[in-house]
């Protein structure tokens, strides 16, 4: 009853805030996001970064690292995708500059849109031409530029497992850039903003739980529905284990 009551005043401090610091930030955005290059781009994650941290902290949901940080090196970063709430809190919880693989529609909304634009890379799923350049983007980043974000469940997680079928893509660049997998998840993101309704945002805890890297030297592309199994499982386990009856509805 007590969350019925608040939950539209809490909603509107949510979406206020977040306005508020965008239209603040939105003149630096521009100002160094003319270059239009990787120095451009990690200028960006520079400010968004303490944003991402203060913002979650002032709508009380502050982020908690949990588990051992890797060498820092570039990766091929996966992580479970249950919420709208994944996007926010990647920055706080990803702690060197990174670029994500991205859907293009969002870059159509305002002003966001332009941030977005920026620093993701987009693709665009129902384009097979499409898909293949922004593979090509992403091994580009990975080897010469940042590490890279992968989403591998593609879209938010509705089933009763804890994690989906995963795509191949993730794994294909891990192999072809030779570069190792970074996994982590996000078990409480859920409950922070719940998939079935964009009002339905809530405070409290928000971890990020770091697991161990994943070599892939020496692998083949043949090697990739194995290698896809495994980071599956392995996602899968430390959502059950973080959170007993993972995902929550």
């Amino acid at each position: 009853m007590v969350r019925k009551l608040l939950q539209p005043f809490y909603s509107a401090w949510v979406i206020l805030s977040f306005v508020v610091c965008l239209l603040l930030l939105f003149p630096f955005f521009i100002a160094v996001s003319i270059p239009n290059n990787a120095w451009a781009r990690r200028s960006i994650w520079r400010i968004i970064r303490p944003w991402s941290q203060f913002w979650l902290l002032i709508v009380g949901m502050p982020m908690r690292i949990q588990g051992p940080k890797p060498p820092q090196r570039r990766y091929v970063i996966v992580a479970n995708h249950i919420s709208y709430m994944d996007t926010v809190v990647v920055f706080s919880a990803i702690p060197w500059y990174f670029r994500a693989l991205g859907k293009a529609e969002m870059s159509s909304m305002p002003l966001l849109g332009f941030i977005y634009k920026q620093i993701v890379i987009m693709v665009k799923r129902d384009s097979a031409h499409n898909r293949a350049r922004s593979m090509r983007l992403m091994w580009r980043a990975v080897k010469y530029e940042s590490s890279v974000l992968v989403f591998p469940e593609g879209t938010f997680n509705e089933t009763a497992e804890p994690v989906k079928e995963l795509f191949d893509g993730a794994f294909r660049l891990a192999i072809n850039a030779q570069t190792p997998i970074f996994p982590m998840i996000f078990p409480d993101t859920v409950d922070r903003w719940h998939y079935s309704h964009w009002w339905a945002v809530w405070p409290g805890r928000n971890r990020a739980i770091y697991l161990d890297p994943i070599p892939v030297d020496g692998l083949t592309l043949a090697d990739v529905p194995a290698l896809k199994e495994k980071v599956g499982r392995i996602l899968a386990e430390a959502l059950r284990k973080a959170k007993p009856g993972y995902p929550m509805s």
